[in-house]
């Protein structure tokens, strides 16, 4: 095969693996396989704010709902994000649904047991 006919090749796997929303996941003897699932839940982290506002946009455009979680210092990036989605896209027809807020138990890196609070954010396409 010349080059110009794996690179033709490489870009029609590619074309496919968006069109059909494969996702390829690392097993763990470090082969490659494809996942089909469902990413309706953003995990809110140390990102800039509108990486998370476009993430939860995309899955929203093909999901009616979108769950937004996050923990401990990131649960004001959690709302922000929500309420970016809810006040600036209103004429798109999003809304916020229902809200969640709960605590973990994690063990501390010097053995002592913290109590971390979660919040999850529903938003959802108005019908």
């Amino acid at each position: 095969m010349d080059g110009k006919t794996t690179t033709k090749n490489f870009r029609k796997i590619i074309i496919f693996v968006k069109n059909c929303n494969l996702r390829f996941k690392l097993s763990p003897n470090h082969k490659c396989r494809m996942s089909t699932e469902n990413r309706d839940t953003i995990y809110i982290g140390k990102k800039p704010l509108m990486a998370y506002v476009t993430s939860t946009l995309i899955q929203l455009a093909n999901l009616p709902q979108v769950t937004i979680k996050a923990r401990g210092l990131s649960i004001g990036r959690a709302v922000d994000v929500a309420q970016i989605i809810a006040r600036k896209t209103e004429n798109a027809g999003y809304s916020i649904g229902d809200i969640k807020i709960g605590s973990e138990s994690l063990e501390s890196q010097d053995g002592r047991t913290r109590n971390v609070s979660t919040i999850e954010i529903a938003v959802k396409r108005n019908s």
